[in-house]
């Protein structure tokens, strides 16, 4: 296994490594616990399928993008998601640009979770 951290190329790379490395729970704490700080619960129960954790989150950027843009972006900020990336990406169809952040709100989770097993 390697020490450094390589960012998954996609949302179930991501999912898999983390099943893979025991980590999908502590994963999912991680997630339930920003949303929560964020004031935005999301509340994914610890057995959740990981194609239903991606739906979710998926759904609830998507939520958060339409209806509380404020609570979005205080969301990005409280996740730590770098805004340059957030910046990168297309604004013109709101359901793939949720799809997008909610990748990089995975991958931000799951660098967390990552180095907190590491180090």
């Amino acid at each position: 296994m390697s020490s450094s951290f390589v960012a998954p190329i996609n949302t179930d790379v991501l999912l898999s490594e983390a099943t893979n490395e025991n980590l999908y729970l502590k994963l999912i704490e991680q997630i339930n616990k920003d949303f929560n700080l964020a004031n935005e619960s999301i509340d994914l129960p610890s057995g959740i399928q990981p194609e239903d954790l991606k739906l979710t989150l998926h759904e609830k950027i998507y939520r958060l993008i339409q209806y509380k843009f404020a609570e979005y972006l205080n969301l990005l900020y409280i996740v730590d998601v770098p805004e340059d990336q957030v910046k990168q990406l297309d604004g013109s169809d709101i359901s793939e640009l949720s799809k997008q952040v909610a990748f990089l709100v995975l991958k931000r989770e799951w660098m967390k979770v990552w180095f907190r097993n590491k180090y």
